[in-house]
């Protein structure tokens, strides 16, 4: 600090001596001034009085100088050493809630392959969740058979996250996240205990995750739910895939107090319809429709999978319900984006 201090004063003392200098008798103006001196030949006394007010100017202008330069840095200064990142250098952060599902592990496992891009597994139990997600296998959930491939989870956090918790234990579980994919439903099993579970979590369990994430700081809610969901609205509520589903705990009634619960909260949100889930690659190119438009077809989950990422992002997709099936007339494509 003083060697910048001295290297100032010598600044001051040369301006000093430059404005005694007899070419500021002239208008021209000097090399690091927007200041001019003038100087009288009329008057001697005039021309001392001249010289000792710009002599009384560069000296307080010295001095100025190396008392700024002695001065503490302004208040709000920060180092760069102690300055907080910007949230636009932040690592964003996405929970999927179900990512031990067939389709929430798939969503996972393309989430987990991105780089700059923290990730977290919402799971009913985390130590078995651990082992499942790293294994192969064929399972029995409720009335299915489910062939479950394995995921490299490296890297990902695993957090619990049952929809049969509090509000703000989920609230907890999601702090920190700025997305959120919610892929979990009911498990069809004992036909006496279905509408119970279906209401309990395509409903109210979804609904009160949806509070968590809003209390959490999330931003953006990306919601895999079904084709028909809003079948009774648009004269669906006798057709196949309507009756056919709905049989299962009523299922579709439950989800769309979800929907529209969701799609108050305020939060930038994505419904994703798809029609029957098939565990199997795809067979056909992906079909994207509008809202109340599909009450049929079946689609890969690898797609539904591709949609729901890709939907996190899109702008597209932004407050967007998308019904999504597979096209049986073409042959299946490499998955490039929402094309709608």
């Amino acid at each position: 600090m003083m060697k910048i201090a001295t290297a100032l004063l010598l600044l001051a003392t040369q301006s000093t001596n430059a404005f005694l200098s007899p070419s500021l008798t002239t208008t021209t103006p000097t090399r690091h001034f927007s200041l001019r001196a003038v100087e009288s030949s009329d008057d001697a006394n005039n021309n001392n009085n001249n010289i000792s007010r710009r002599t009384l100017l560069a000296t307080s202008l010295a001095t100025s100088l190396v008392v700024t330069s002695l001065l503490p840095p302004i208040a709000n200064a920060v180092d760069d050493d102690d300055a907080a990142p910007s949230a636009a250098s932040a690592t964003p952060t996405v929970v999927v809630a179900g990512a031990t599902g067939q389709t929430g592990r798939r969503i996972l496992e393309r989430l987990a392959g991105q780089p700059n891009l923290s990730v977290i597994a919402g799971v009913r139990n985390v130590e078995k969740a651990e082992k499942s997600l790293g294994e192969s296998s064929t399972v029995v959930r409720g009335a299915m058979v489910q062939k479950v491939p394995s995921l490299d989870a490296a890297g990902v956090e695993l957090r619990k996250i049952d929809v049969s918790d509090t509000a703000e234990s989920l609230a907890s579980a999601l702090s920190g996240a700025q997305s959120l994919v919610i892929a979990v439903g009911f498990v069809p099993g004992n036909p006496l205990k279905m509408n119970k579970s279906a209401h309990e979590v395509d409903n109210v369990g979804t609904c009160k995750l949806i509070d968590a994430a809003k209390s959490a700081g999330v931003t953006k809610v990306v919601m895999v739910s079904s084709i028909l969901t809003n079948g009774r609205d648009w004269g669906q509520e006798k057709s196949p895939g309507f009756v056919v589903t709905n049989a299962f705990g009523g299922v579709l009634d439950e989800k769309i107090v979800a929907e529209r619960y969701l799609r108050a909260s305020g939060m930038d949100w994505t419904i994703v319809r798809p029609g029957g889930l098939k565990a199997k690659p795809p067979a056909g190119e992906l079909r994207i429709s509008g809202e109340d438009t599909l009450n049929a077809g079946e689609i890969s989950r690898d797609l539904v999978a591709d949609v729901c990422v890709a939907s996190l992002t899109d702008g597209k997709a932004s407050n967007k319900v998308l019904e999504i099936i597979e096209s049986e007339e073409t042959e299946p494509k490499v998955f490039n984006g929402l094309n709608m």
